[in-house]
């Protein structure tokens, strides 16, 4: 049992098991979410108490963790007039897993200062199986120090952390994540409408190409459920098309090109065209269903 009080915000796909594991490991969590359901719903399952706002749930915390939709809510939960900063003590340690821009995660970090907190952008990857499996894999950007604090936080739900750099190197090696995501599932879906026009077994197949250069995460998790047209895994297009919109105003800032990204991305634009914007990311393969 630890002392140690949590203020969790955030409680969606990947923040309300997060929660749950941090409650479950022995940690005083309280928890806010702008609806108020979802938290009651939290507080049904695990031990904890309900904040009104931030503020009220940073006031007392140790560490505050946030896990929210975008550059603009991150602000809000941080910035706004009931929000983190305007309640925080000094010396608490503030940590965001949402998956933002480099530039809020420094934005964020200077306000913190302000108000003599630190602070460490730490967005996670491992989806809504690795959130609720609490085998995550973190990317952080800020200080060796916080980290080393953070430590103790991160372990019931993550399977491995890594201090990437200073303060928005975390996001920036999430960018790298979501690209490299974007690549594999475009080939594995050309993978797979080939193999199946060929009449190929699929589940032959990945069982060879996994463990061999080809081998992934989404060829393991992924290309059987694409193969059977399965499509409900957590983490929508809505949202990879948000998170790739970071990488590109990133990659125009450093004049770095993505055109395998961009293709992507357009072809998720069309798949929400047609009503599929809450399927999961493997979708993608119904860009060849004629």
């Amino acid at each position: 049992m630890t002392n140690k009080t949590i203020a969790f915000i955030g409680l969606g796909t990947m923040g309300f098991p997060m929660a749950g594991h941090l409650a479950r490991a022995g940690f005083q969590v309280v928890v806010f979410n702008r609806t108020t359901a979802t938290a009651e719903k939290w507080l049904e399952t695990y031990d904890g108490k309900m904040a009104l706002t931030p503020a009220e749930a940073a006031q007392h915390a140790d560490v505050v963790l946030t896990c929210v939709g975008n550059d603009h809510d991150v602000r809000e939960v941080y910035c706004g007039e009931q929000g983190i900063l305007s309640a925080v003590r000094p010396g608490t340690l503030l940590i965001d897993h949402t998956t933002a821009s480099a530039e809020i995660a420094q934005e964020i970090a200077e306000a913190a200062h302000q108000v003599s907190a630190s602070f460490l952008d730490a967005p996670v990857s491992g989806g809504e199986a690795g959130a609720v499996n609490g085998c995550l894999t973190i990317m952080v950007g800020g200080s060796e120090d916080d980290f080393s604090k953070a430590q103790s936080v991160f372990q019931p739900y993550a399977k491995a952390s890594t201090l990437m750099g200073g303060i928005g190197f975390g996001q920036i090696t999430k960018m790298a994540n979501q690209i490299c995501i974007a690549g594999v599932l475009q080939g594995l879906s050309e993978a797979i409408t080939l193999a199946k026009a060929a009449g190929l077994d699929i589940q032959k197949m990945t069982d060879v190409l996994k463990h061999g250069a080809a081998g992934s995460w989404q060829m393991e998790n992924r290309a059987i459920t694409m193969a059977e047209d399965k499509f409900d895994f957590g983490f929508a297009i809505d949202w990879m098309r948000k998170d790739l919109a970071i990488c590109f105003e990133a990659a125009e800032k450093l004049n770095v090109s993505l055109p395998l990204t961009h293709q992507v991305d357009a072809e998720y634009e069309k798949l929400q065209q047609k009503g599929l914007n809450r399927a999961d990311t493997s979708v993608l393969i119904k860009q060849f269903d004629s």
